[in-house]
């Protein structure tokens, strides 16, 4: 048997709760799928951080964007 949840909800997420259950969606379950989704955005986001730190940067190519920036804002003066 499933786990029961309880949930305090605040103005804020009482509104989403009726946006989502508008079209006659159970409140259980659209918390559910809320859940479900959030997890499933948090798992995507932890994976494509894993991917970009893996990511070979491959050789410096010799330039230094702080300085040309310095020198910009310098020479724009």
């Amino acid at each position: 048997m499933a786990d029961t949840l309880t949930i305090r909800p605040d103005a804020e997420t009482s509104h989403a709760l009726d946006i989502l259950t508008h079209d006659g969606t159970s409140r259980s379950a659209a918390i559910r799928q809320a859940i479900i989704e959030a997890g499933m955005r948090v798992e995507r986001a932890a994976a494509m951080k894993r991917a970009i730190l893996r990511t070979e940067l491959g050789e410096p190519d010799g330039v230094d964007v702080a300085q040309l920036i310095a020198a910009e804002r310098t020479n724009g003066r």
